[in-house]
């Protein structure tokens, strides 16, 4: 039950976006756009709520109950992050913005570090839930399995960091396109 949920806030979310860019940008319906936008952090609520019910009537934690948590951490570090990435995407594709600019030298770099702090932050968020559903339940054998998420938390964190250094030591170039550089993409 819980995995479905998972799968149909996802879906949720990302309806929720383009619903809601689809309103501003093709039917120029600022107020229902805004509302629709507004419903994605509300799927999270919704989910934290259902998480937390389900454990509270004596369900025993699963990797999905995790994996929940996970997901709202990283949906909270990184929504307005990905919501502003359609946003741009849909302005200019329907109301003639300007092109997406894919970063590169050390504005790249500059955000790759700014990802770490996310994810840091996004890792904070979960491993918080984590540890509110454990002290709630006050079962460690009904939330055994919630415990390896700690342990993945901090190999994204490390992933994201190497990644961030290689960048500073190597710096993403700008592509070639025609004989001339270009920032859009």
């Amino acid at each position: 039950m819980i995995l479905s949920l998972i799968i149909a806030c996802e879906v949720g979310f990302w309806i929720a976006i383009v619903a809601g860019l689809v309103a501003r940008y093709v039917f120029q319906l600022k107020t229902v756009s805004a509302l629709l936008l507004l419903c994605a952090p509300l799927i999270d609520v919704v989910l934290l709520v259902t998480v937390t019910m389900h454990l509270a009537s004596g369900a025993t934690a699963s990797w999905h109950h995790g994996l929940a948590a996970i997901y709202i951490g990283f949906s909270l570090a990184y929504g307005h992050r990905m919501i502003s990435w359609a946003d741009i995407r849909f302005a200019h594709r329907f109301a003639g913005g300007p092109a997406p600019q894919r970063l590169t030298g050390w504005q790249y770099t500059r955000r790759c570090w700014s990802d770490v702090g996310r994810t840091l932050g996004a890792a904070l968020i979960a491993a918080g839930i984590i540890a509110l559903i454990t002290w709630s339940v006050d079962d460690s054998d009904r939330t055994a399995a919630l415990s390896g998420w700690i342990h993945l938390l901090g190999i994204a964190i490390a992933i994201e960091v190497i990644w961030a250094l290689s960048y500073t030591i190597w710096p993403r170039k700008a592509a070639l396109r025609s004989g001339r550089t270009t920032t859009s993409g």
